[in-house]
């Protein structure tokens, strides 16, 4: 392959030399590769270059860099190409991406913004305005590494409570998978399958809470030993409620013990007043409860748990509609397994 990445760091004078913020810049036409080039450099940006979106890719996951300029017109990959593969891997999605275009048509602008572009500037842009966008776009991403860091922690956390009750095995894992499939079947949005996969992790976050004597419990409970166990739903919100990253997963956390009658917890809610992710959450949780093996019981067939989850709803605790969903859905699935024999 014709690479040709370079790394050249600015030196400060007269100053101690710090870690500089790192843009990447692509472009295949060499003049304005390199006339963006010096104007980064200028105000004091540590610069790469790569003259096309092959080298482009090899040198984001080779460098890291803070921030990506990318011509949208090169050969071969084109910047839509490399921008809607960057933000699909989990290692470099965080990096901003600032498309620069000589396309000024709307419909360029709407495709950009579709493949998860951070910005578009059009050519010929202001020097200003370009410094301006390139630090707007690293101060967000810096904003966004520190959510990123913080949510990593949350499930870090999660994984040690669920580690105090070996009897569970994979379930989180279970659940994320299983979260992603019905959601998909269901027809949800992206941000709705993404909180049920992130549901799967946390929604027992707040156990962590919950003296050992009472979490670890065999027998039953007592009436305080119970509210106590319930109140994990509340310490997990608590927990997890600062982080703007988390607000489609607060309801899963909350709400996935309510009842389609009201007679759940905490909130008593009913029916659709019970958020839509929490009800589907709550069948999927469900179901891999019932369809795995504990100390104290053997797991039910797939037909044994659907039937379970009816006799539920019919005495009124399950959402009928999305309980029917299920049950067509586990059809589907199991239809496909054998096909696929």
């Amino acid at each position: 392959m014709n690479s040709r990445v370079t790394h050249t760091p600015f030196p400060r004078p007269n100053l101690k030399l710090v870690e500089s913020d790192h843009v990447l810049v692509v472009d295949d036409q060499a003049s304005s590769r390199l006339y963006i080039s010096e104007l980064l450099r200028s105000a004091h940006f540590r610069v790469s270059e790569a003259i096309n979106g092959e080298d482009a890719l090899e040198a984001v996951e080779h460098l890291q860099p803070d921030l990506v300029l990318l011509d949208v017109l090169m050969p071969d990959i084109n910047g839509f190409d490399v921008c809607r593969q960057l933000k699909a891997n989990d290692l470099t999605r965080l990096i901003p991406v600032v498309l620069i275009t000589a396309l000024t048509d709307r419909s360029n602008r709407v495709k950009g913004m579709g493949v998860g572009a951070d910005d578009i500037l059009t050519k010929p842009f202001d020097q200003v305005e370009l410094l301006a966008r390139v630090r707007s776009s690293i101060h967000q991403k810096r904003l966004n590494e520190d959510l990123d860091h913080a949510a990593k922690v949350l499930f870090g956390i999660a994984r040690a409570v669920e580690s105090r009750d070996p009897t569970t095995g994979d379930h989180c894992e279970r659940l994320v998978a299983m979260g992603e499939r019905f959601g998909r079947y269901l027809g949800l949005p992206r941000q709705q399958i993404k909180a049920l996969r992130w549901g799967g992790y946390l929604h027992d976050i707040g156990k962590v809470g919950i003296p050992d004597a009472i979490l670890g419990k065999q027998g039953k409970h007592t009436p305080e030993e119970w509210e106590i166990m319930k109140s994990h739903v509340l310490i997990g919100e608590e927990i997890c409620q600062g982080l703007r990253t988390m607000q489609d997963v607060l309801p899963i956390i909350r709400h996935h013990h309510e009842r389609w009658d009201g007679s759940g917890y905490p909130d008593h809610l009913a029916g659709e007043d019970i958020p839509l992710l929490a009800r589907v959450f709550q069948v999927i949780d469900i179901y891999d409860a019932l369809t795995s093996s504990r100390p104290y019981k053997a797991a039910l067939s797939v037909e044994q748990a659907l039937e379970v989850l009816r006799e539920e709803t019919r005495q009124g605790w399950r959402d009928p509609n999305l309980v029917r969903e299920f049950c067509d859905f586990m059809f589907v699935t199991a239809f496909n397994l054998v096909e696929a024999e």
